[in-house]
């Protein structure tokens, strides 16, 4: 049992539900005119995402609650769990396709992203097998290929989809875990390679991945095609300037950007609240993860500093790749901003990740301020 005296970090409480609280906003502001037309209720996606978090707030709190030692003895079966939820998706009239990708369970419009829920259990046990396996890191074959063959079966998994941007996050916390671990430069370095080496044979497989790179790399040479969504989201972002065009008042979200409440919600805060505005959300962003591997640092324990690490660095992955889209800064693939973008499983997992942070801070070996 742990000493309940021992306060939670509540900065990341509160930058967690400040950020929540943007997101709401946010979601109901760009997708107001595509609710209208789709559903004719302005507040469909805005009543759904809240809903949501009220369900990923309560997750939050029971995980804060939850001894996270004993996520240990369920990680095998987390993780055994996460790979059925993988391959049942994949099944014919069992999994649901939307947006071409085979990626959702669910009856209707109400479904569930098994890759997001596998992705925490990914975290809970290559924390849980790093842990043990310490004195084993220098060792190529016995301390870095088997939690990498794991997140490898996992990426394949989602790559079947297909699911470029989850894999991306996975096999970057998956990095972020094993240097954590105590990795040699040397094994990551080499893992580097055979990422550009399989990125090149995802892209040569897939056409519309090369159409992807080729419009980030000139985007104005196909504004109808390609690079359409990105010339949008630059558009919306320029408009913004440095102080906005005021909430609610996006000319973007009018059916120029698609889907502007997903994976370009950063756009249309840019546009509506400017540079200042979008700086204080990637600050806050940085605050949280700051806290975070601050949290993985003073842990009590190797697995609880791991899964620190782990959730946090799935969350700074995510908002690199996210914000790296939108700005035009790296090939799109879709990828939610955590807190912001509309999606109920990214956002269960996202506040479900911050609960069993909260626990860790809370057997911490300092007192939080």
């Amino acid at each position: 049992m742990f000493d309940r005296q021992i306060r939670f970090d509540w900065v990341i409480v509160l930058v967690t539900l400040v950020l929540l609280a943007i997101g709401l906003m946010m979601v109901h502001s760009a997708s107001s005119v595509l609710s209208e037309q789709k559903f004719n209720d302005p507040f469909y996606y805005a009543k759904r995402q809240l809903m949501w978090a009220v369900l990923g707030i309560v997750a939050m709190i029971l995980a804060a609650n939850y001894d996270y030692h004993k996520l240990r003895t369920l990680a095998p079966k987390l993780m055994i769990a996460g790979f059925l939820a993988l391959v049942l998706v994949l099944i014919p009239g069992v999994g649901s396709n939307r947006g071409g990708s085979q990626a959702w369970l669910g009856i209707g419009s109400f479904g569930i992203q098994p890759s997001e829920f596998a992705k925490l259990a990914l975290i809970v046990f290559l924390a849980h097998y790093l842990a043990d396996a310490k004195d084993k890191m220098d060792s190529f074959w016995k301390g870095f290929v088997p939690p990498l063959s794991m997140a490898l079966v996992a990426v394949l998994l989602i790559m079947l989809e297909p699911d470029l941007g989850q894999s991306v996050v996975i096999m970057g916390t998956t990095i972020i875990l094993l240097f954590a671990a105590g990795a040699r430069w040397r094994h990551l370095s080499s893992l580097f390679g055979a990422g550009l080496v399989a990125f090149a044979g995802l892209v040569a497989v897939a056409p519309y991945r090369m159409d992807r790179i080729v419009a980030f790399l000139d985007p104005w040479k196909y504004p109808l095609d390609e690079g359409y969504q990105i010339i949008q989201s630059l558009y919306a972002l320029g408009s913004g300037g440095l102080i906005g065009l005021g909430l609610g008042h996006s000319q973007q979200k009018f059916l120029y950007l698609p889907e502007p409440q997903t994976d370009f919600v950063f756009s249309i805060l840019g546009e509506e609240l400017g540079f200042l505005g979008g700086a204080t959300v990637l600050a806050l962003f940085a605050v949280l993860v700051w806290r975070g591997f601050r949290c993985a640092m003073f842990a009590r324990d190797e697995f609880g500093s791991l899964l620190a690490a782990g959730i946090t660095g799935m969350i700074a992955v995510q908002v690199l790749i996210n914000v790296g889209v939108v700005t035009g800064s790296i090939p799109a693939t879709g990828i939610t901003l955590p807190f912001i973008s509309f999606g109920g499983s990214s956002l269960t997992l996202m506040l479900t990740g911050v609960g069993i942070l909260l626990n860790i801070s809370r057997q911490s070996v300092y007192a939080v301020a």
